[in-house]
């Protein structure tokens, strides 16, 4: 094992890089992800937004649950 002076063996790993891998790990990206595709979903569904609402008008009315009027 090399020593570099860096990054010995018995430092802990950085407040930045504890963030890092935080941040950047799977469960997390795929917790945003689902997260961003339901605002996204539940935006577009229950918009009052007239070309958002017209366009998915008929979206709205087949599905169950949903209520346009």
């Amino acid at each position: 094992m090399a020593f570099s002076p860096l990054a010995p063996a018995t430092a802990a790993p950085s407040p930045w890089q504890r963030t890092r891998q935080v941040s950047l790990s799977v469960p997390v990206q795929a917790a945003l992800f689902t997260g961003l595709c339901s605002l996204t979903v539940w935006t577009l569904l229950f918009s009052s937004y007239p070309p958002a609402h017209d366009a998915l008008h008929t979206v709205r009315h087949t599905t169950a649950g949903v209520a346009c009027h």
